[in-house]
């Protein structure tokens, strides 16, 4: 009779090692996947909420607040959580001796001993929302000033200088 001890230290061997490896690159195709849903979710909501607002609400106000509210709520995440998250962007100040504040931007770069990767979809993710996003504000200023919306134009400006600032804080 055969007695199997539950301690046992044998290893699972896969029948199919295709499959196993196939199982495995799906999941690591979205390491981040709530982290990828917020990095999307407030700046799409802001331009869905600028494209919307006036059907679904007469107060121009309780929109241009809410259209800056999800814009910096966009702009936390990508610095705070998303940039870290899902490419390894890192950033803090600090005050020098002299009292002059400097920002200091990095990136994870990828070694061979570290075993956090960059996932290409992740990162394909994040580019397209920080890419996309400003581009449609920028057509929303100029649709808003060749329509001589003017008060639209504030509201689409505070879109654009956010997403701006998101962008050329990468850049620096």
């Amino acid at each position: 009779m055969l007695h199997q001890d539950s301690n046992d230290d044998t290893e699972d061997i896969s029948l199919f090692d295709e499959e196993e490896e196939t199982t495995n690159q799906k999941k690591s195709k979205i390491g981040h996947p709530v982290a990828s849903f917020f990095h999307l979710f407030f700046g799409v909501s802001a331009i869905i909420v600028c494209l919307l607002c006036e059907l679904l609400s007469n107060s121009f106000i309780a929109c241009l607040v809410t259209i800056i509210s999800l814009s910096s709520h966009d702009f936390w995440a990508v610095k705070n959580v998303t940039g870290r998250l899902m490419v390894g962007l890192r950033w803090w100040n600090y005050i020098d001796e002299d009292g002059k504040s400097h920002w200091v931007f990095e990136s994870r770069k990828a070694s061979p001993q570290e075993n956090r990767t960059v996932s290409e979809v992740e990162s394909r993710t994040f580019s397209l929302g920080r890419i996309a996003s400003p581009v449609l504000w920028v057509i929303f200023a100029f649709s808003a000033l060749f329509s001589f919306r003017v008060k639209w134009l504030v509201g689409v400006m505070m879109g654009v200088v956010l997403q701006g600032v998101t962008i050329w804080s990468h850049q620096v």
